[in-house]
């Protein structure tokens, strides 16, 4: 499938592009100089929601001939939740390429279904190398193998289509589902919180003991320095009067 999108070169500033349901945007690589651009708001939010960043996207600018890009970063604000700034990567067809490429998880596990287990799961995206005419924009992982809390799915697990290289640890664990919690684990995990309680209190109570012993510990050993430099004196004085 072919995937389209019109930009116009941008010469107003990044705001006032944004007051006019635009999106302001810069396009480089492939070694011509960045250009900054605007997109259409709403044309270019639904298509990415489409494709995401991972699938080529024929890029027409003005009235010159398309070129091939990636959208290589999206900016949003966090508190509108709008999209205020897109960065798009021009990409030489003949060369490879590194990205990543997303994790689609699809079916239903019986572990989870049949048995009460809870689907645990790794990584969302992988990445790889390949050349551009390679590229997927997902990889899907079926869940469906996963029928008994032993089974996992790696990333070396992954069925990709040839020519796409991962880079990520094949032995990096995807998906696996784990059992459910025992009446002893649950009961464990309520008592708990009661067992810190406590502990938190003898250990409060341990530290003050120990502070009070170290205070009197103090206490005499000035008594006792006291009590050596009162004797020292008194034989002092005897020795004068002696003489």
């Amino acid at each position: 499938m072919v995937f389209t999108l019109y930009a116009t070169t941008r010469h107003a500033s990044a705001a006032s592009t944004r007051a006019g349901e635009k999106i302001p945007a810069v396009l480089y690589g492939a070694d011509i100089p960045a250009t900054s651009l605007a997109v259409d708001y709403r044309v270019f939010e639904k298509l990415y929601r489409q494709v995401g960043d991972a699938s080529l996207i024929d890029l027409t600018v003005d009235d010159q001939a398309p070129a091939k890009i990636l959208v290589q970063a999206v900016q949003i604000d966090p508190v509108k939740g709008r999209i205020i700034h897109a960065d798009f990567r021009r990409i030489n067809m003949n060369l490879a390429i590194q990205t990543t490429l997303r994790l689609h998880f699809t079916g239903e596990s019986t572990a989870v279904r049949e048995l009460g287990g809870t689907l645990v799961r790794g990584p969302d995206i992988i990445h790889v190398k390949c050349l551009p005419k390679d590229l997927v924009s997902r990889v899907e992982v079926d869940i469906a193998n996963l029928k008994t809390f032993t089974d996992v799915i790696r990333i070396g697990d992954l069925h990709l289509p040839s020519g796409i290289m991962v880079f990520d640890n094949p032995q990096t664990l995807v998906a696996k589902v784990t059992a459910p919690l025992t009446e002893e684990q649950l009961k464990a995990l309520d008592e708990a919180p009661a067992k810190t309680v406590e502990d938190i209190e003898v250990k409060k109570k341990g530290k003050k003991e120990e502070e009070e012993g170290a205070e009197g510990v103090d206490e005499g050993a000035e008594s006792a320095t006291g009590e050596a430099k009162g004797e020292k004196s008194e034989k002092k004085a005897e020795k004068k009067s002696d003489k």
